[in-house]
């Protein structure tokens, strides 16, 4: 009697746990096709020679972000920052809070984080890991202010530097 009952219920139950796979294929099947297409990933930084072991300016990738109360001071930095040399490709704000200035690179040691440090007065640095080697410049209510004296090169212990290639990549095509 048992048996027979069980051979009765398996098909509609294995028909109901087969539809909910179904409905739930659907459901992430939609939610997948509607999500944005994520952003490519990051440029791996080139080694890049530094002749007589010198950093320049433009050989660093920066990007200035606002985090403070004071309109323009991104634009402000990042006109700084391209007087003194810098390859500057990008000044706008960010929902992160900033006091004091923080430089953000891919490590607190890095020839490009320190070079970029040096023209910040009471600035700290903060690690990301990047791997494009670009530099970030946040700027905030307590701007300690640009330093005029720095100089325009950075000397380095070696003779290339692993830094964002100086050529722009072609841009590739959706899909191909």
């Amino acid at each position: 009697m048992i048996g027979r009952i069980f051979r009765m219920a398996r098909t509609p139950v294995t028909l109901l746990i087969l539809f909910g796979m179904l409905l739930y294929g659907a459901w992430w099947g939609y939610h997948n096709i509607i999500k944005p297409i994520p952003p490519l990933p990051p440029a791996p930084c080139v080694d890049q020679s530094v002749p007589d072991g010198q950093l320049k300016a433009n050989q660093v990738v920066v990007k200035v972000f606002n985090g403070g109360d004071r309109k323009g001071l991104a634009a402000d930095v990042g006109r700084s920052l391209r007087n003194e040399g810098f390859r500057v490709i990008l000044t706008t704000n960010t929902v992160e809070k900033i006091q004091k200035t923080v430089i953000v690179g891919a490590g607190e040691e890095n020839p490009e984080v320190l070079f970029v440090k040096s023209f910040f007065k009471e600035s700290i640095v903060r690690s990301d890991k990047r791997v494009d080697r670009t530099v970030d410049v946040l700027v905030g209510n307590k701007y300690g202010g640009f330093n005029k004296d720095a100089k325009a090169t950075y000397q380095v212990d070696t003779t290339s530097v692993c830094l964002p290639s100086q050529t722009p990549s072609a841009t590739p095509a959706i899909g191909g």
